[in-house]
């Protein structure tokens, strides 16, 4: 499906600055109406043939630039329970981009460049999201120890407790991506996103950008999840135990209760830049505008920046020297 303005037959898309569909051609706002059709090798706008990826679920004509949404891959089991529209558009993605760099001290000055530039383009990323009921049961033997002074001795008192806690805690929408393409560490960095904006799935918050379908199905991927909530319960648990110099542990029990499991798309700007023969890859969060990447180091930045350190250390040695010889 593709969606078209009503007014000049455009493509419309989905704006995330101003929270609507926007005609870019004659500027006109919620003026879209659906173009059923189409397959995952013909363009419905065009019908110009189309190279889609195994688990694109919307795209980009490269012929008339239509973005295009595919319906076998956003109904029946495919179809998301749950998305979190953009809210910052490419512009903005890379504004933030400008920023989270610029205060890198050592990136070189030609980096991001509009020439450097290889792609840009925003992702729906597919992510399984778990509920847990989680019951945590600690026992232990509490240490607590106090020193002090008195006269010229010594003291250390040495105290001992039976510690007990039973914990009952809620985990409500663990996220794990569901993309071979996007690495895990990297979209695990992307979080938090804020789950209060989730809104029920409508496949026009896809027009204007690329999306994918899950490529692992949620039992595969639940170990990530329960990983993250047993992380998460031990945390919560050494906050509890903070008051005692150390703990013996003698018994430790956690049990996850999965209550449901959602099918959500997750917003995600993705950037690549070719510098000096090398592709950086960057990302940033769709909604909030997280940055993660590595830049190059400037060398020459590095070698000034040595130099500047040096002569003040030395100018400031200098001078305590003379202040020195003077008293």
């Amino acid at each position: 499906m593709i969606f078209k303005c009503k007014n000049c037959g455009g493509n419309t898309v989905y704006e995330p600055g101003r929270g609507s569909m926007y005609c870019p051609h004659c500027e006109s706002a919620d003026s879209e109406e659906t173009i059923q059709g189409g397959t995952l090798q013909q363009c419905v706008n065009c019908g110009a043939p189309l190279e889609m990826q195994e688990y694109t679920s919307a795209g980009r004509c490269e012929h008339c630039g239509s973005y295009i949404v595919f319906n076998e891959r956003v109904e029946g089991v495919y179809e998301p329970h749950m998305l979190l529209p953009f809210r910052i558009n490419k512009k903005a993605a890379a504004q933030a981009l400008d920023r989270e760099f610029s205060r890198r001290l050592f990136t070189p000055a030609d980096f991001l460049s509009a020439k450097s530039l290889e792609s840009m383009e925003g992702i729906y990323v597919p992510f399984w999201m778990y509920d847990y009921k989680a019951c945590y049961d600690f026992a232990g033997e509490g240490i607590k120890v106090r020193r002090w002074t008195s006269g010229n001795t010594e003291y250390t008192e040495t105290s001992y407790y039976e510690v007990v806690r039973k914990m009952d805690l809620d985990f409500d929408k663990v996220p794990v991506d569901a993309s071979y393409a996007m690495e895990d560490g990297v979209m695990d960095l992307m979080e938090p996103y804020d789950y209060r904006q989730l809104q029920g799935f409508d496949p026009k918050y896809m027009s204007g950008f690329y999306g994918e379908v899950y490529n692992q199905d949620a039992a595969e991927l639940e170990g990530r999840a329960q990983m993250k909530s047993r992380a998460a319960s031990e945390e919560l648990m050494q906050d509890s135990l903070k008051a005692y110099s150390s703990v013996r542990t003698l018994r430790r029990d956690l049990r996850l209760d999965n209550q449901a499991v959602h099918y959500a798309l997750m917003p995600v700007w993705q950037y690549l830049y070719r510098y000096k023969g090398k592709t950086y890859q960057y990302h940033v969060n769709g909604q909030t505008g997280k940055v993660i990447g590595t830049t190059p180091v400037s060398m020459a930045k590095v070698l000034s920046y040595s130099v500047s350190v040096f002569a003040v250390v030395t100018a400031g040695c200098y001078m305590a020297i003379r202040i020195l010889e003077i008293l």
